[in-house]
């Protein structure tokens, strides 16, 4: 069975919703604290490349952001964070094709929501502070629903 095939087959089993172009597989990861995680599957000449977006560039504590992330990578399997030429913060990890199947695709996709879940709310802290209490400000001013923002609400 070829790789695209065993991702193919591995997706359908897990009922993971999935689009797939070419040799490419976007995977959307259902979360709780991050409702979706997008992951771009890419099977290469050599290797299997796994990029999930986790948040878009800080508006603050770049800086600390990042080392909060370098941090991280020490202790992670099959991903690190990086970021992209926007500043962006994402998951990326390669496997070689020969060690595709679908045990290893279960533990790097659970991987990415286990990292992405964990690391989204500190992520948020540490980079949004601000803009999440100007969005807190906004809602109570207006009379929203603030269910989303309660795990946030130490920094009001």
């Amino acid at each position: 069975m070829s790789v695209s095939a065993t991702i193919e087959s591995f997706l359908l089993a897990q009922k993971i919703d999935f689009e797939k172009t070419g040799n490419s597989f976007l995977v959307t990861l259902p979360g709780e604290k991050k409702l979706q995680t997008h992951c771009a599957l890419i099977v290469g000449d050599h290797s299997l490349s796994i990029n999930a977006f986790v948040i878009r560039k800080p508006d603050e504590n770049e800086a600390t952001v990042h080392h909060w992330c370098m941090t991280k990578n020490a202790s992670m399997y099959g991903m690190a964070f990086a970021i992209n030429e926007l500043g962006d913060i994402y998951l990326v990890g390669r496997l070689p094709l020969d060690a595709v199947n679908s045990h290893e695709l279960d533990r790097l996709l659970g991987a990415v929501l286990q990292y992405s879940e964990s690391s989204f709310n500190p992520l948020l802290e540490l980079g949004f502070a601000n803009a999440i209490r100007r969005e807190w400000a906004w809602r109570v001013s207006r009379g929203e629903s603030l269910a989303n923002l309660k795990a946030f609400s130490h920094l009001i």
